[in-house]
């Protein structure tokens, strides 16, 4: 099998953001964003993803964290659609419920090629560290439609914000594991394309 892989760098007046995707990886990961919650939340998504990750990000922090943190995603969106390549084979979906202590998160993904996001997960903190959790939205948002799939994330239960975030990343992580798997070499759509 090919390896699926794609490197990305994009700049703007805001951002500069370089990211190195390789879908059949083995979960090796560096993350630097300058916000090292967020940092810690990339770690997350490429080791239970399985996938090996690079990502480094500088942006006007000064200002505020959203640009980075919205760039990353489209950037991160980009590269892993390209690395999917034309999806012949994919499992395509992937959902599951997942918990972090008291916090229960319910994720589901379709590399349906259609971009849509349903996010209903309440920050329940103001603050992690330096990380807005109101940006958590924009950066699955800016991934998903980067990466043309359908993405639903909702909090079952929970009362910590790190806890809360962590466990959607960690169940992002593992339901793109599971879409990007390789079963056969049909096309996994009675359309004919995804």
């Amino acid at each position: 099998m090919t390896t699926r892989h794609d490197h990305e760098h994009r700049v703007t007046k805001e951002t500069d953001v370089e990211v190195d995707l390789v879908l059949d990886g083995v979960g090796k990961v560096s993350a630097s964003t300058g916000i090292p919650f967020f940092d810690h939340m990339l770690e997350q998504l490429g080791k239970h993803g399985g996938f090996d990750l690079s990502v480094a990000a500088t942006g006007d922090l000064e200002v505020d964290t959203h640009h980075t943190v919205e760039d990353v995603g489209i950037v991160l969106g980009t590269a892993f659609k390209k690395a999917l390549g034309d999806k012949s084979g994919v499992r395509r979906f992937g959902s599951g419920l997942f918990p972090l202590d008291e916090a229960l998160v319910q994720v589901a993904v379709d590399l349906s090629g259609r971009p849509f996001l349903v996010y209903e997960i309440d920050p329940v903190a103001e603050w992690i560290g330096t990380f807005d959790p109101q940006l958590t939205e924009e950066f699955w948002r800016g991934f998903a439609f980067a990466a043309g799939i359908t993405l639903h994330l909702r909090t079952v239960s929970g009362k910590n914000g790190h806890h809360v975030i962590e466990a959607s990343f960690k169940g992002v992580a593992r339901c793109l594991r599971d879409a990007v798997r390789v079963e056969s070499a049909e096309l996994p759509s009675t359309k004919g394309t995804l």
